[in-house]
């Protein structure tokens, strides 16, 4: 056997998402290629490539001859116990000539992303190269001609579908608004109409829950492109992630570290929107933009430029692209985290009398205005009709068998450990810290916890006793809830209240 390739061993780790690979200190390939702790190093497994962080071992458990991997690193490379892996140094890549440039002052041009979305996409660029593409992008780093180019780019390195019918619908929110889990109700409304919607979701970036993150605590969402197509020829849409369809993989690498990073940049919120939705086949997306003080558009005036970008780059592809402007000064529906607002979404379709009905009024405008897009409904006649699906059990009729077809429809958990939080004074409620209660939820373990979260008790202009509850924080261990809490205890409340005379 050739020094440089081992039999690999699953060691068990849980890295998160970071590759790791462990070997011996004293191992052939180390004491060969001079590799040193921390140093990065390339594994291949039948011509799968997957940069990883090396760990040396100074113990008997992993052998001279053998390599172990963690969690990450295993089910990146598809690896077998025992099968050989290949390990080597990182190759140059010409691609970063064009992001020194770029840091430099140098404009993007098609070639320049092109070449690093290739790079991106196949996992050679590693995570610091990854995030200083990602901050040279943010506050503006790309004007819009990049933006074209970087969705092209994204769009050209993966899967792209073509459905075989026309139109095919999609829809979008940009997020930053906890519990706007209405894309759930959307799907099984439009689709339960005839109109063609599968929906390819992201998993949460910087927030509490993502579309895919609640969708999984209900179906499986791991579908391929075969899969896919099986369930929207059988029920007309699915709502399923985009990272097993392989579209826009190069977007979901550099979701890896915008995660940790918590930027959020306009070029590069387009282009991940938009490479998804073409990608996907789509060809009318409408694309819902909460504008409010802590959301990813804080004002009207950004929204609507967010929209032009959002119209101008979408018809460089041939979609038709309507964006809308929505409330987001306060959670939507109760819960923040994957199953709590699975729950809310369940109790939206099943038509309960405590389903919150800002999510039900939510969804329903957006499902008419898709409606109408689609020609299911006369200008002004989409409302109309997306409630009466709702209303008459269709809609839970269709999400149930989407749910069905894509794997089984399940229950979403529950946390296991609960904090109530009440109000110390009488008074109205006059804000939620959105942000605030995202965080909180967050730290409590949503959503790599499906089960944690926070519910919402109150609405903005709501009278509050003393004593009454506010919100309830939900946690998979004793640990995740008292670390949320402390975190709570340092800021100021999340629900404002104005004492009243």
């Amino acid at each position: 056997m050739a020094f440089d390739r081992l039999p690999a061993r699953r060691a068990g780790i849980d890295t998160y998402q970071q590759p790791v690979a462990y070997l011996r200190a004293d191992s052939a390939v180390c004491l060969a290629e001079g590799f040193e702790a921390q140093a990065q190093i390339e594994l291949i497994v039948r011509g799968r490539h997957v940069l990883a962080i090396l760990h040396h071992v100074r113990s008997d458990w992993l052998r001279r001859d053998e390599i172990a991997l963690s969690e990450a690193a295993w089910a990146l490379l598809g690896a077998a116990e025992g099968e050989d892996v290949q390990v080597r140094h990182p190759p140059q890549l010409a691609s970063l000539a064009y992001l020194r440039g770029k840091v430099h002052g140098t404009r993007f041009d098609d070639t320049a992303l092109h070449a690093l979305m290739a790079d991106v996409s196949q996992g050679r660029v590693s995570d610091i190269h990854l995030a200083s593409f990602v901050t040279v992008c943010a506050g503006g780093g790309l004007d819009l001609a990049e933006t074209v180019a970087l969705t092209r780019a994204m769009v050209d390195v993966g899967e792209r579908i073509d459905w075989g019918v026309a139109p095919v619908m999609d829809k979008h929110c940009i997020g930053g608004l906890p519990g706007n889990r209405t894309t759930l109700l959307v799907v099984p409304i439009v689709a339960a109409c005839g109109a063609v919607m599968p929906k390819t979701s992201s998993r949460a970036i910087t927030s509490a829950a993502g579309t895919a993150d609640a969708m999984e605590t209900l179906a499986p969402i791991g579908l391929d492109v075969a899969a896919m197509r099986r369930v929207v020829e059988r029920e007309g849409g699915c709502i399923v992630g985009g990272s097993a369809a392989h579209i826009s993989p190069a977007d979901d690498m550099l979701i890896h570290v915008e995660r940790p990073l918590n930027l959020d940049s306009e070029g590069l919120l387009v282009a991940s929107i938009l490479s998804k939705k073409v990608g996907a086949g789509a060809q009318r997306v409408l694309i819902d933009l909460p504008v409010g003080p802590q959301t990813k558009v804080r004002t009207a005036s950004a929204a609507e430029a967010l929209s032009r970008s959002l119209v101008a780059v979408g018809a460089e592809f041939g979609l038709q692209v309507c964006a809308v402007l929505s409330d987001g000064f306060q959670p939507v529906g109760r819960g923040i985290g994957p199953a709590l607002e699975a729950f809310d979404v369940m109790a939206v379709l099943e038509r309960r009398p405590d389903a919150p009905t800002d999510l039900r009024d939510r969804a329903l405008v957006l499902a008419g205005l898709l409606l109408e897009m689609a020609g299911k409904a006369a200008p002004g006649a989409g409302l109309v009709l997306a409630r009466s699906v709702l209303d008459d059990g269709r809609a839970l009729a269709k999400f149930i068998a989407i749910c069905e077809a894509q794997g089984g429809m399940r229950v979403p958990p529950r946390a296991a450990h609960t904090q109530v939080l009440c109000a110390p004074v009488a008074g109205r409620a006059t804000a939620i810290d959105t942000r605030l209660a995202a965080r909180a939820a967050k730290l409590a373990g949503a959503p790599r916890d499906p089960s944690a979260g926070a519910v919402m008790h109150v609405r903005v202009g709501e009278r509050i006793v003393a004593g009454q509850p506010l919100f309830t924080l939900h946690a998979g261990s004793v640990g995740a809830l008292q670390y949320a809490l402390g975190f709570l205890r340092a800021q100021p409340p999340v629900v404002h209240l104005a004492v009243e005379p």
